[in-house]
C-alpha cells in the first residue's frame, strides 16, 4: 500500500467510525481475521482487531447499535452518549492505520481522524434528531438502515479500492460539514424566534 492508499483508507475507517463504530471495528476485525485483506508490515498493528475478543465485543456493540438506532428518540440518547466515544474510536483508528514514526504527524493523523469521525457523527446525530421529530415511526428506520448499508458498502471498497473510497469519504465529509453547518443554522433560528 502506498501513501495514498494508506490515507485513503485511514480517512474512509475514520469518517464511517461517526456513523458505526462498532461495525467499522468488527468488519475491519473480521477481514483481516479471514484474511481477506492482507495488512503491510507498517499496519501490523491493527492486528488486534482481528482478536476473537475484539471482534466479539465489537459485533455486540454493532448489534445493539443497529438495533438502538432503529428506535425512535433512543438513538438520539445513544448518539448523545457516543459523543465522545465515535471520534476517540475515529482518531485512534486512523492513528493505527498511518502508524507514523514522527510524532508530530501522529498528533495530526490523530486530529483529523478525530474530526472527521466528530463530523460525520455531528451530521448523522444532526440529521437524526431532526428525523426524529417526522409525524410518522418509519422514516427513523429507513434512515437507520441506509446508514448500515452506506458504511457496509463503503468500508468494503476501503478495502478493495481506498483511493476511490477516500474520493467519496470526503464528498461525504463535505456533506457532512454541510448538515453541521445547515443544523447550527436552523438551531440559531429557533434559539432566536424564542426570544
Amino acid at each position: 500500500m502506498g501513501i495514498v492508499e494508506i490515507l485513503g483508507l485511514a480517512g474512509s475507517v475514520s469518517l464511517l467510525s461517526g456513523w458505526r463504530l462498532y461495525l467499522t471495528v468488527f468488519v475491519t476485525g473480521l477481514a483481516m481475521r479471514l484474511q481477506w485483506i492482507s495488512l503491510p508490515e507498517n499496519l501490523q498493528m491493527l492486528d488486534a482487531l482481528a482478536n476473537p475478543w475484539v471482534l466479539a465485543i465489537s459485533a455486540l456493540g454493532a448489534l445493539a447499535e443497529f438495533f438502538a438506532d432503529k428506535i425512535l428518540w433512543l438513538d438520539s440518547i445513544w448518539d448523545t452518549i457516543h459523543t465522545v466515544i465515535r471520534p476517540l474510536g475515529g482518531a485512534l483508528l486512523a492513528l493505527a492505520v498511518v502508524d507514523s514514526g514522527d510524532p508530530a504527524w501522529q498528533v495530526v493523523i490523530f486530529l483529523l481522524g478525530g474530526g472527521a469521525a466528530l463530523m460525520s457523527h455531528g451530521a448523522k446525530a444532526g440529521a437524526r434528531a431532526i428525523v426524529n421529530t417526522s409525524p410518522e415511526p418509519v422514516s427513523n428506520a429507513v434512515v437507520s438502515t441506509g446508514e448500515d448499508v452506506a458504511t457496509g458498502g463503503l468500508l468494503i471498497l476501503a478495502f478493495a479500492n481506498p483511493v476511490a473510497a477516500f474520493a467519496i469519504a470526503s464528498l461525504l465529509l463535505i456533506f457532512c460539514i454541510f448538515l453541521v453547518y445547515k443544523g447550527y443554522r436552523l438551531w440559531r433560528k429557533i434559539v432566536s424566534s424564542g426570544n
